[in-house]
Parts: C-alpha cells; sequence; structure tokens
C-alpha cells in the first residue's frame, strides 16, 4: 500500500507499482490528459515534492525541459507510484467559455406542457438548455468540458480505449456523460426553481459516436473500415434506463445519424439552416474536433468529414489550452506583439482562435514561409521573435509566462486546415463546380465562431473571394435539438433530412491525397 498526499490537502490510498495518472482519476482529481496516457501530449504534469515514484523515461527527458526535471516536475502517465509521496497539482481547472446560442428560424411549435431539455453533447463540450414547453421559453442554460476528454481529446482516441479496455470501457464512457449530464440536469432545475421530475423529455443532438457512447452502445465498429455505426435512426427510450435522474416517464430521444462520422449534430445543423429548401449553391462548415460539411447544389446535398484534430480547440499545440479565462484569443505582430487574453487575464496559452491567429500573423509578418517552415532567425523581420531551441526554430510570444509556436504547432495548424480545405475541394469537385460558384458559406459549431474571418482567410482555409459570402450560426447542434423538442414536424423532418444527405469518404476518392497535399500549403489562398 501507499499514500499519495496532495499538497491541496487530499490523500489517496493505492497500491505500489500503480500508474500515477490513474490513480488521480480513480480519485475523482482533475488531471487533463489529451493523449489519453499514451505520453505522447506532455499535458498531464505533477510535481514531486517527495516520496518514492519511478526514474523519469525517456519519453519525459524528450518531453520536459531540465529545469523542469529538476524540480521534480513529471508527467503522470509516465509515472509509477512505488512507496508514499507527497505531490502538487499543476493542473486547475477554470472557467470555459461554451457557446451555447446559435440561429434559430421561424418554426411552428406544438402546444405541449411540463419543461423539456435541448441537449448539444460535442466531443469536447456539453450545452443543455431547459426550455418551458408550453411557451418555448429557454429558462436556463448549463455548459461544461465533456469528462470523456480525460479519455482522448478526439472520439477516435476513446474508441481506440473501447478496444483496448473492452466492455468495461464501454460501461466507463457511458457512466461519465451520464454523470456530469446528471449534475447539469439538477443544475438547470435549481435555476429555474424546479423538480427534476417536471422534465417530460430530453432531445440530444451528438455526432455519432457520443451518441452510441451516451446509449452504452458498443462504438468500436465506427473506428475500422467499413466504418459502420451500429445504428442510424433516430433513438428514443425512457431516460432512467441509460441511469438519467430525472422523472420515471421522462424520454429520452436522441436525433438520426447519417453515417459513422455525419451525427445527429450535423442533421440538426443542416435543419436550422434550411439546406434542403436552399436554392442558392451553399457550403455548410462545421468546425470542432471533426470538421464536418455539407454542400448544397442543384438541390443534392453531399457531405463529407475529415479529422481536423484538436488543434483549432487550443488541444495538440506546445503552449495549447481551452478557450478558459487567461487564453490568448488574439494576436498582432507589428513594432511588437500584443496579446489579447480573455476575459483580460494574465496570458497562460493559446486557445484555438490565438493559436489561428498566431499563424496567421506570423504569415503576415514574414516569418512564416508559404510552406510552414519558419525563416532562419538570422532572416527574421523585426521584433526579434525567432530562437533556436536545439536545432528547432520557435516564435516567442510571450516572454513571462512564456507562450511559444513551434514548428510542430504549425504542422497541426496546417493540418486541420488542409483536412477542412481538401474536404470541401472534393465535394465541389463531385458535383462539378467551382469555389466562384458558391453564393454562400454557412459556419457552425462551438469553435467555429470564435474563429474570425481574418484568421480563417488569413491561413487560407477560406479563400478570400468568399470573404463576403461568409456568415456565422453559433451552436446550430443545439438549436436544432430544441427545436426538435418543440415539433414533431422538425423531428420528423431531420428523420427524412438525414436519409437525404448523402455521404462521401474522402480517403477513396480520386487523388485525394495530391488534394490534401495541397490544401495544407498557406500558399493555398
Amino acid at each position: 500500500m501507499a499514500i499519495i498526499k496532495l499538497e491541496q490537502g487530499k490523500e489517496i490510498i493505492c497500491q505500489a507499482g500503480e500508474n500515477l495518472l490513474q490513480v488521480l482519476r480513480s480519485a475523482g482529481v482533475f488531471m487533463e490528459s489529451p493523449c489519453n496516457g499514451k505520453g505522447t501530449c506532455g499535458k498531464c504534469k505533477v510535481q514531486i515534492l517527495e516520496g518514492m515514484v519511478s526514474e523519469p523515461s525517456e519519453t519525459e527527458r524528450k518531453l520536459l525541459k531540465d529545469s523542469e526535471l529538476s524540480a521534480g516536475i513529471r508527467l503522470s502517465c509516465l509515472t509509477t507510484v512505488l512507496g508514499d509521496c507527497k505531490l502538487r497539482l499543476l493542473q486547475t481547472e477554470r472557467k470555459h467559455s461554451v457557446l451555447t446560442d446559435g440561429y434559430l428560424p421561424e418554426f411552428q411549435r406544438e402546444a405541449l406542457n411540463a419543461y423539456g431539455v435541448a441537449v448539444d453533447i460535442g466531443t469536447t463540450t456539453l450545452a443543455l438548455s431547459l426550455v418551458d414547453r408550453r411557451s418555448g421559453e429557454e429558462v436556463a442554460q448549463v455548459s461544461a468540458i465533456n469528462p470523456q476528454t480525460r479519455y482522448g481529446l478526439d472520439v477516435l482516441t476513446r474508441i481506440s480505449y473501447e478496444y483496448e479496455q473492452g466492455e468495461g470501457a464501454i460501461q466507463e464512457l457511458q457512466h461519465c456523460l451520464v454523470e456530469v449530464l446528471n449534475r447539469l440536469l439538477a443544475e438547470l432545475c435549481r435555476k429555474a426553481a424546479i423538480s427534476v421530475h417536471e422534465i417530460a423529455e430530453i432531445v440530444v443532438a451528438a455526432n455519432c459516436a457520443m451518441t452510441h457512447m451516451l446509449l452504452g452502445v458498443d462504438a468500436r465498429s465506427l473506428g475500422r473500415n467499413p466504418y459502420q455505426p451500429q445504428f442510424v435512426e433516430a433513438q428514443s427510450c425512457l431516460a432512467a434506463d441509460i441511469g438519467l435522474a430525472v422523472g420515471e416517464s421522462t424520454r429520452l430521444y436522441c436525433l438520426s445519424q447519417v453515417s459513422a462520422y455525419i451525427g445527429g449534430d450535423i442533421v440538426a445543423g443542416a435543419c436550422v439552416c434550411q439546406l434542403e429548401q436552399q436554392k442558392e449553391t451553399v457550403l455548410f462548415i462545421d468546425i470542432g474536433t471533426n470538421g464536418e460539411i455539407i454542400l448544397v447544389h442543384n438541390g443534392n446535398l453531399l457531405s463529407c468529414s475529415c479529422a481536423a484534430g484538436p488543434a483549432l480547440e487550443g488541444m495538440n499545440i506546445s503552449c495549447g489550452m481551452r478557450a478558459a479565462d487567461g487564453a490568448v484569443e488574439d494576436i498582432r505582430i507589428e513594432s511588437e506583439v500584443s496579446l489579447k487574453t480573455i476575459a483580460e487575464q494574465t496570458p497562460l496559452g493559446l486557445c484555438g482562435s490565438g493559436i489561428l491567429a498566431a499563424v496567421r500573423e506570423l504569415l503576415k509578418a514574414g516569418y512564416l514561409k508559404k510552406t510552414g517552415a519558419f525563416v532562419m532567425v538570422d532572416k527574421q523581420p523585426q521584433p526579434n521573435i525567432l530562437r533556436l531551441n536545439g536545432t528547432k526554430r520557435e516564435a516567442v510570444l510571450c516572454a513571462e509566462p512564456e507562450i511559444i509556436v513551434t514548428q510542430d504547432d504549425v504542422r497541426q495548424v496546417q493540418l486541420a486546415k488542409g483536412a477542412i480545405r481538401s474536404g470541401f475541394e472534393v465535394l465541389l469537385k463531385e458535383a462539378g463546380i467551382s469555389m466562384e460558384q458558391l453564393d454562400q458559406v454557412i459556419i457552425a459549431g462551438q469553435f467555429g465562431a470564435h474563429l474570425p474571418v481574418d484568421s480563417l482567410i488569413g491561413i487560407g482555409l477560406i479563400p478570400e473571394t468568399l470573404r463576403d459570402k461568409l456568415s456565422y450560426v453559433g451552436n446550430s447542434s443545439k438549436m436544432g435539438a430544441y427545436m426538435a423538442l418543440l415539433s414533431s414536424e422538425k423531428r420528423r423532418e431531420m428523420e427524412e433530412l438525414a436519409k437525404k444527405i448523402n455521404y462521401i469518404e474522402l480517403a477513396e476518392t480520386k487523388d485525394y491525397e495530391r488534394i490534401f497535399a495541397e490544401a495544407m500549403s498557406f500558399a493555398i489562398t
């Protein structure tokens, strides 16, 4: 047996030989590990103040600075508890910015009794609204970070966890989602001064993997060719059947899916934006960990999904963080570097809009080439912000605390940009039309709403020619859930719409590798 004492006061009993990250998580300690403990992201740092733990591994020596190692800082996922020890937690939960609102079209509501809840379950965030179904009024809102992020930032990492751990992981992933939903449902009801038993129905819009995991359905088939979901139809059951702490008769309804990677959240967005009724040629892009895209042309709806990765959310970035207080959200490089942070706090790191702004400014000011490579340090413009770290070049945006952009960070942004840009290039090619024929580009999603036009165009994700055709609709997933909550007609419309959206597997399209490679270049505008 071993006792872990946290400097904050908590004591945890574990077995000698256990992994420190797993021990902390099991004890309910907040620990963010985007790579799910694989030792690649370098985010799960703790400081060992005293006691018996394993020696630093070679991986830790690569990911941590010498000054960090000498101060006892370790990666908890690569550290084994050997005996009693005392440690300091270096991660803290901060107030996060989660988008809950969005565009809402006119629609015919039904006369219903009691309350309902509209839920958007994203890969990274959750947003809930309590709705008085008699008036349609949104009486309370809550949001949170999806607790499954501790198992990985993207759905494929979580699916891999199910492969690695089997049935227990399926239950574990469901339990952590249900647990946070119960907390958020209780919070909604406290705000509105009602009982959870007054909730008649809960409508969920989520991607296909999140829907599977919420319902406790094996999602492993989504992770391997031919990527077949266990179901695509809308799902309805008693909310209590999956452990939601509401009334015995409260119903749970999950929106229809199109395919493994075009889920109910995108169907909801397509309905909110009335894509099926569009007479113009419209591109709908939901930007998040995955980029889901729908092209509407001549009444046909073509869709695809691309793995944008978590860079646009500020993760998988050396100084990345979520959109929380203190996150850098905009940057200007002129005679000096100026940073704008959320809540005007001391800068702590780069969120998604921050890393995009950084790359935009580094390109514009001449620190980055169109290929994505930094210029030589002795060839950089003023001010001098490039330096050598060993043999690698990096840009220092802030000295204290140190906030840098590395070559690997730029590469992550390039991959995200290339994935989304190549996705809609393929859809345009399939439809036989050019970029100039687009009448409108709609940006949706929690993270898309925080990415300014100047940044999207500045890195070449959106061409300059489309600047005046761009519009933002916010959290269309939750707004679609709201519509389905108040209208059985809209619910049926979404069920039929899901059947009409044609899905294209990008990897199987002709010349996709070439299109993707070209789309990664910052010269493509």
